[in-house]
């Protein structure tokens, strides 16, 4: 949309203002207001590679009654993201209160043994306050990462990639690429999310007897590729009605650097090696992903049904999060492995019985947010490591805006939101050798690259300084 000059001068001389405030402020965080005489449960949901197109954040083709449930039941948060966009590193980081470095979780086989022995993880502070904790399926990206679980189960695979189907199997035992998705009429627990709820839901029984309070992490590997889904999920969707992105195209004014290959994908049949999908693969792709997303919704919906039955709700945390985001086709990329808004925001939602109901709040969160937020949920102490900020007063009272900026990485690529900008830097030995900046409020999408325009160089040499300031402090 077109403004005059002057517009833009006063939202800069509005934005730069905005941007010293934060400077000169540090994040304060009360006391725990939200307290417990008895020690509170928590069910904690992962979901790999879950981007948040979920009706719960506007119009989507997704299908996700479960996820909108449980949504309607607590506070979901509109701005949420991780910190890195690679499993492995996103996970670790979350489970231990600390953030990505230039030599720490940066790749998927990110060791919390090997990067970061001498931390206090969330699982370990849990144990030691006397919870039952038990992790089923991925939760950690490599097996056996933390020790303390006092149960880590995995269902017995059929392969990393769990296929079914007759193909599939044939193409994976002849060494050669199964397809990046599968539709077959099976059950749900025929694949290892519908096992791993299963599990879940024994583990639930088997705890309320116990008695104890708890720490039930579960796992679910969908929407992960490859988009295996029973046939009735793939059967929920219209395949006509499968829409391309409106930004397919990478735009002109980014970065080469921040393209990639996405070479999670290409790994699969009928692929290309180079060179963009067939619009017929994109779209068939799109709706492996919906199914999968809806297939893992009913898992999840199981499992909560479980914690409903059993009693354990009024006295159960329950947190739902994505580890990253994911590209389908935005930009011309897949996968996450980017600095773009689509691979860094994930769906997070909290329910709870003492939170507010069916809101949502605009205070951003980051993953490495989580572990001191679960601390005062259950009213326990927050170690003194931790590098996120308790979301606690966004959760009592959804409306305030406690925080307003996040950080991620991506190997080279430094980004900084703050408020509705995206600012992101790579550097090379020292020195910065591309930028990016989106305003989110003229430039959702993010095809407008604001650093080529010299109207907006004050506001980029200002996110710079707190960029910097920030990656110091941390």
């Amino acid at each position: 949309r077109s403004r005059g000059l002057g517009d833009v001068y006063k939202r800069q001389l509005v934005v730069i203002g905005c941007i010293l405030i934060i400077l000169g402020c540090k994040s304060t965080t009360k006391n725990n207001t939200i307290t417990s005489t008895n020690k509170k449960n928590v069910l904690f949901i992962m979901v790999d590679d879950l981007r948040p197109e979920l009706n719960i954040y506007g119009q989507s083709q997704i299908i996700s009654p479960n996820i909108d449930a449980l949504a309607n039941s607590g506070v979901t948060f509109n701005r949420a993201y991780c910190n890195v966009p690679v499993c492995g590193a996103s996970r670790a980081s979350l489970l231990t209160g600390i953030r990505p470095t230039s030599n720490r979780f940066l790749t998927y086989f990110s060791s919390i043994k090997k990067e970061a022995p001498n931390v206090l993880n969330l699982v370990q502070h849990l144990k030691n306050e006397g919870y039952m904790t038990i992790s089923n399926n991925k939760i950690t990206h490599l097996k056996n990462d933390i020790d303390e679980w006092d149960e880590e189960w995995y269902p017995d695979e059929n392969g990393f990639r769990n296929y079914i189907s007759e193909e599939n199997i044939r193409l994976e035992e002849n060494d050669e690429h199964g397809y990046a998705y599968e539709n077959i009429d099976v059950k749900d627990d025929a694949y290892n999310d519908g096992k791993t709820a299963n599990k879940s839901i024994e583990d639930l029984k088997k705890l309320k007897k116990e008695g104890n309070p708890f720490f039930l992490a579960v796992g679910f590997v969908k929407p992960h590729l490859p988009f295996n889904a029973p046939k009735k999920y793939w059967d929920l969707y219209d395949a006509e009605k499968i829409k391309l992105p409106k930004n397919s195209i990478f735009p002109k004014s980014a970065p080469k650097i921040a393209n990639h290959k996405w070479g999670e994908l290409r790994y699969y049949k009928d692929v290309p090696k180079e060179g963009q999908v067939s619009e017929t693969m994109a779209k068939k792709l799109i709706h492996g992903y919906y199914a999968s997303v809806s297939y893992v919704d009913a898992q999840i919906g199981k499992v909560i049904n479980a914690i409903d039955h059993l009693g354990l709700r009024d006295n159960t945390v329950i947190v739902l999060v994505g580890d990253h985001g994911w590209s389908l086709m935005e930009h011309g990329l897949w996968v996450k492995h980017s600095n773009f808004e689509v691979a860094l925001q994930v769906p997070l939602i909290v329910s709870a019985t003492n939170i507010p109901k069916n809101k949502k709040t605009n205070s951003i969160a980051e993953l490495v947010d989580l572990y001191p937020s679960i601390c005062d949920l259950i009213n326990i102490s927050k170690p003194k490591h931790l590098e996120g900020d308790s979301f606690i007063e966004a959760l009592e009272n959804p409306l305030g805006n406690y925080k307003n900026t996040a950080l991620a990485r991506y190997l080279r690529g430094e980004t900084l939101i703050a408020d509705n900008y995206f600012y992101t830097e790579w550097r090379k030995k020292g020195k910065t050798i591309a930028k990016m900046l989106y305003d989110h409020k003229i430039d959702l999408d993010e095809n407008r690259n604001l650093v080529l325009e010299s109207e907006y160089n004050h506001i980029v040499d200002s996110l710079s300084i707190l960029l910097n300031q920030k990656i110091l402090k941390n």
